[in-house]
């Protein structure tokens, strides 16, 4: 057991990674500076500094970083840190049981409207509630506000409230406890979640149609059957922590967050120390290669490698007996299960490199060691890869609110005729701050796999060389983020 902190502590034990992130960044962010004459041309398509330039700095940040966190960081010091509780009124009031039934209805018809809409509105992506609202504010809007003010999903989860609710029915109706639900079996982990949040990318990524309104209504019932199902099998909290693929995917970005939750009280802690505590439970390595994988395809599929490679695939799916149109989703199946692959085995041969250092520590152990040190990459590839389209696509919700079905002359609010205003923000920010998002988070990540490696090895200079191993991979998972930035800038 170690011993608690000293007050002063948490400012001290960050200091090491705000040096490794000021080297880093300095490096690549005045190696633009020196060539801002030559501008960005026409917009989005060129960065002020050429691409093999760029990808070479971004490299030489994470190397900075390393070399600063080996330097400057001899102990571990993500486990160790003050809980900094806020107002015991402020935690009563935001953590009470009438504000979690309101949130929890709020979710219910957010859930019922997406449904609703989907199924009886008019059948244009652009003009209907559903798509907008699942692709844009849930799945992607979700992603900053967990990382900034913690596990928000899990008071507004849906099929967390109606589960909640029917248990406390049907408790109410038999007058004692219902019969227990089974136990969860420990091999299954999160490989529920895995499932879901793989169908969703395949339904995002790779069917035809895959945004049109009814199709996703439907998807939304077919997943509310079965983790109702799940609920009903393993009760509902359990199957929320470990098998609802949402709240497994937001709890998990959740722990980047400063903020944090003990029993009744809410505290504040140091970003990234969350992760410190991720139980590594089975399918939680593969869960966030289905993260960074099905993003990175996103990318990939812009580029003019997929694009000529696309077709011969399908070609050949084709000549098997397969629609052109079933052909080509085969295609962008296989296309987006390789990339999930390249990025699982890619993170693999790390942890098998560290495992040649010494002490005993089977790769097997250390894959599930090192995984909390991938969460960073997935929230830097989810920002910098649809920073724009969050920003103008979010906008719709102010016209889609008002009229959620697309009929004439609905206008609830007074704001469907509110136009998308495109100045928001920059070409030159966007480009910056997708770069900024990349670099910041895979220094995130290297001090989260450097502060674990200082837990498992006995001597610092083993953690050390252990890493040169994960220094590869970030590497590499930077490179990957900064080529699909740049080809899809082109």
């Amino acid at each position: 057991m170690r011993a608690a902190p000293s007050r002063h502590e948490p400012h001290r034990q960050w200091r090491p990674l705000a040096v490794a992130l000021v080297a880093g960044l300095g490096a690549v962010l005045t190696a633009p500076s020196s060539a801002a004459a030559h501008g960005f041309g026409g917009g989005r398509t060129d960065l002020p500094i050429s691409k093999t330039l760029f990808i070479y700095a971004a490299a030489l940040v994470l190397i900075l970083s390393f070399v600063a966190l080996a330097v400057l960081w001899p102990k571990p010091k993500l486990a160790q840190y003050r809980f900094v509780a806020l107002p015991g009124l402020l935690s009563r009031v935001l953590l009470s049981r009438p504000l979690a039934v309101l949130c929890g209805a709020i979710g219910v018809f957010l859930l019922e409207l997406t449904i609703y809409a989907g199924l009886t509105g008019v059948q244009t992506s652009s003009a209907n509630f559903a798509p907008t609202f699942v692709y844009v504010i849930f799945w992607l809007g979700l992603v900053p506000v967990s990382v900034l003010f913690g596990d928000v999903f899990r008071a507004f989860n849906p099929w967390r409230a109606i589960g909640r609710a029917v248990a406390w029915i049907a408790q109410t109706a038999a007058r004692g406890p219902i019969p227990a639900p089974l136990a969860y079996p420990e091999r299954l982990g999160r490989w529920p979640a895995v499932a879901g949040i793989f169908a969703f990318a395949v339904l995002e990524l790779v069917r035809s149609g895959g945004d049109a309104p009814d199709t996703v209504a439907i998807a939304a019932l077919v997943y509310s059957a079965a983790t109702f199902v799940g609920m009903a099998l393993y009760g509902v909290e359990v199957w929320c922590e470990r098998g609802e693929a949402f709240g497994v995917l937001f709890s998990l970005l959740a722990k980047i967050s400063p903020v944090e939750r003990r029993g009744d009280r809410l505290g504040l802690r140091p970003p990234l120390a969350g992760l410190a505590a991720l139980e590594p439970q089975p399918g939680t390595v593969a869960l966030i290669a289905v993260l960074i994988g099905s993003t990175s395809f996103d990318g990939a599929a812009e580029s003019s490698l997929w694009t000529g490679l696309a077709p011969k695939i399908a070609d050949g799916l084709e000549s098997i007996g397969l629609s052109p149109e079933k052909a080509l989703e085969g295609a962008f199946l296989i296309g987006l299960t390789a990339t999930v692959a390249l990025v699982y085995g890619f993170y693999r041969l790390g942890v098998a490199g560290a495992a040649l250092v010494g002490d005993d520590l089977r790769a097997e152990r250390l894959k599930g060691a090192f995984a909390h040190s991938l969460v960073p990459i997935v929230v830097a590839y989810v920002a910098a890869h649809y920073l724009s389209f969050l920003v103008f696509q979010g906008q719709a919700m102010w016209f889609l609110a008002s009229n959620p079905l697309g009929e004439q002359g609905v206008d609830i609010f007074g704001t469907a005729d509110r136009p998308i205003d495109y100045s928001v923000i920059g070409a030159s920010f966007t480009q910056y701050a997708q770069v900024f998002f990349v670099l910041v988070g895979h220094v995130a990540a290297l001090a989260l796999a450097h502060d674990r490696a200082l837990e498992l090895y006995e001597q610092p200079k083993q953690a050390v060389l252990s890493q040169y191993w994960m220094l590869v991979v970030m590497v590499g998972f930077t490179t990957l983020a900064l080529v699909l930035l740049l080809q899809s800038n082109v």
